[in-house]
């Protein structure tokens, strides 16, 4: 028996029993992943790296504006005054050390309707050298339509869907490419001498399984940040827990209050509650009067060099909060995570959390995070590129296999059928279920397609000539 589709060999016979169906149910199932899956993960993959080379070439913020350094930069009010003149009626939010001598400072200010501002300073000559709306350069766009399809819940639902599919994608993909005649290595390495979609078959497949491993920690770590899987299920109890401070006054609001759009807050903080202001609790920290200059002053006593940003306080329990993480791009060590709040009015350090504070979970994710993002050096923005451009072939090759193998001058989906009698059907259900409890959005797409595939895809000719 000679099996001819986008996958086998169709020269090579093939045992007609239990294998060759578990074979075909697990291309079956390659083949609708595959459907939904493909259009989402170009669209990752080429915002992702429109992402990595504006970070690196241009920054997110302005922050890699050049200015000409003199013997020492004025005071940060000095410079957080000339911000605030160039937007009328503004209040200051936030300030972003610059993370070089000859790079500008940048300042948050939002005008008198609450519109956020980005304002470039010249740290030396408190000179206002750009100005423009927060989150409205090309890197916001394609982290916007890389997180949600800049369709807000909807895009990060079915982002999450898409990226919990690829996990199965990936399972039968490695499933399907398993070498049944012995030969493992020699399976690592693309049949060249092939022609048409037998080439197209052997380079989807060894560069598929080549960067397996990098493709699942890239779902993964894509969907700790998602709503569902990662926000209810692994971040809840993955955070920073509020018991570790060390009897400290507590905020009504949490981390991620601190998030405006874009994730800007270490993801083991964001459900974490915030410090509040007005007690004698903490640590001795500001000396003398507590306003821009002397917590600046602190940041740089405590350690806090080159990038860091500083939030002030909006309310009288606000507090002052330093940070510094991989994830906004302040350093390229994400074990060097640091948040530190300052009370606003006695100045006294009321916490100082660590990457070394982290759960296991809130650790990994801290790395995860930088290597998913390309926050590491020069080194990872090139390895994430090459894995973008792997990505974009496979979505590629994948439909160009597809197309070589539909009925001559059809345009239909052509679905691998599915075995009759199918074997280990019990095991196959377990697995589903397993699948279903660890991503719940994946197990619901599985479902609603193995219903369509059932009542529908089975029943109503129109709709299996499409798919058959």
């Amino acid at each position: 028996m000679a099996i001819t589709d986008g996958n086998f060999d169709a020269t090579r016979p093939v045992d007609p029993g239990r294998g060759a169906k578990l074979y075909r149910a697990a291309w079956r199932w390659h083949f609708y992943a595959g459907i939904f899956v493909v259009p989402f993960f170009l669209i990752l993959a080429v915002t992702g790296m429109m992402m990595l080379w504006i970070a690196w070439i241009d920054g997110r913020d302005g922050e890699r504006t050049a200015v000409v350094p003199t013997e020492s930069a004025l005071a940060v009010s000095a410079q957080a005054e000339a911000a605030l003149a160039a937007v009328p009626g503004g209040t200051l939010i936030q300030y972003v050390a610059p993370r070089a001598v000859d790079l500008a400072a940048i300042f948050r200010v939002d005008d008198a309707e609450g519109a956020a501002q980005m304002v470039v300073v010249d740290p030396y000559r408190a000179t206002v050298l750009d100005q423009f709306p927060r989150r409205s350069g090309w890197y916001d766009w394609a982290d916007n339509f890389h997180g949600s399809l800049m369709l807000g819940v909807t895009g990060d639902r079915m982002i999450e869907i898409a990226a919990s599919l690829g996990v199965v994608l990936l399972a039968t993909g490695i499933y399907l490419w398993w070498p049944r005649e012995g030969g493992v290595l020699r399976a690592f390495v693309p049949r060249l001498s092939a022609r048409g979609r037998g080439l197209w078959k052997s380079l989807h497949a060894t560069i598929g399984v080549w960067i397996s491993v990098f493709l699942l920690f890239f779902l993964i770590s894509g969907l700790s940040w998602s709503g569902v899987w990662g926000e209810k299920l692994v971040q809840a109890w993955s955070s920073f827990p509020a018991g570790k401070y060390d009897n400290i006054p507590l905020s009504d609001d949490v981390h991620a209050t601190m998030n405006h759009g874009a994730k800007e807050v270490p993801w083991a903080l964001e459900q974490t509650p915030m410090p509040a202001s007005g007690s004698e609790a903490g640590l001795d920290g500001v000396v003398g009067p507590v306003d821009l200059d002397s917590v600046d002053a602190l940041a740089r006593r405590i350690g806090y060099d080159a990038r860091y940003q500083l939030n002030l306080p909006q309310s009288d329990t606000g507090v002052w909060t330093m940070s510094r993480d991989s994830m906004s791009t302040d350093s390229s060590n994400p074990t060097g995570d640091r948040v530190v709040h300052v009370d606003r009015h006695s100045g006294r350090i009321l916490a100082d959390i660590r990457y070394q504070d982290y759960s296991l979970m809130g650790k990994a994710m801290a790395v995860g995070i930088a290597l998913h993002m390309g926050t590491l050096g020069l080194w990872s923005v090139l390895a994430n590129t090459v894995f973008c451009l792997s990505v974009i072939f496979l979505c590629v090759s994948g439909m160009v296999m597809w197309w070589k193998r539909r009925p001559a001058g059809q345009v239909r989906l052509v679905a691998p059928p599915m075995p009759a009698d199918m074997p280990f059907w019990k095991g196959a259900v377990a697995v589903g279920l397993v699948v279903s409890l660890a991503f719940p959005m994946a197990g619901l797409t599985l479902a609603v397609v193995l219903l369509a595939d059932l009542l529908l895809l089975s029943r109503l000719p129109g709709i299996k000539r499409a798919f058959g």
